[in-house]
């Protein structure tokens, strides 16, 4: 019998590192020194990873459309996850949303392209998000959706599957829904 092969898909910012605040809307790092690990990351996807999953970081970086973040400054980003984070891949959306592309999130097609890649059961998979575009693409994609709650997503808990304060309580519970399968 072939073992399924599992992921867990994490959205970047406000998931793996801090978001910005600037003026009253979230934004992601646009320079490395604003680039910060949230608490206990490396330690939740080790065991996330001991557990038998693939951590596939799947993330929007419009920035890079809009100009305000360099491709040199996202790549030195990228470079601190592969070095710091027991993870596959990062796939990056740089487009916006007018350029109405399917890598997009809320569209699944970063999930989708990884589970062809890795041949990932995408309905025993998870998705780890903070936002509303994260929920729709999870879902769509087929996996279990687990929201980071924070300020500005109360619509979004509405929808997903689980709703945590935190990756360790995301973790408990992939934990224990994957004991029953």
């Amino acid at each position: 019998m072939k073992k399924i092969k599992r992921a867990i898909f994490l959205d970047r910012d406000g998931v793996i590192n801090r978001v910005i605040i600037r003026g009253n809307k979230i934004s992601s790092p646009w320079k490395l020194e604003e680039f910060e690990f949230l608490p206990g990351v490396k330690d939740v996807l080790k065991k996330l990873r001991e557990a038998g999953f693939l951590n596939i970081v799947v993330t929007n970086q419009p920035d890079v459309k809009r100009g305000n973040l360099k491709v040199e400054e996202l790549e030195k980003m990228n470079q601190i996850l592969k070095e710091n984070l027991p993870i596959e891949e990062i796939k990056i959306c740089p487009h916006d949303d007018s350029d109405n592309c399917s890598c997009r999130k809320p569209k699944p097609g970063l999930l989708i392209e990884a589970a062809k890649k890795y041949g990932i059961d995408l309905k025993n998979s998870f998705l780890i998000g903070d936002g509303w575009k994260d929920v729709e693409a999870g879902k769509a994609a087929g996996c279990k959706v687990i929201l980071l709650k924070t300020d500005y997503n109360q619509e979004a808990q509405k929808k997903s599957d689980f709703v945590v304060e935190n990756l360790e309580e995301a973790y408990k519970i992939i934990k224990k829904i994957t004991q029953e399968i």
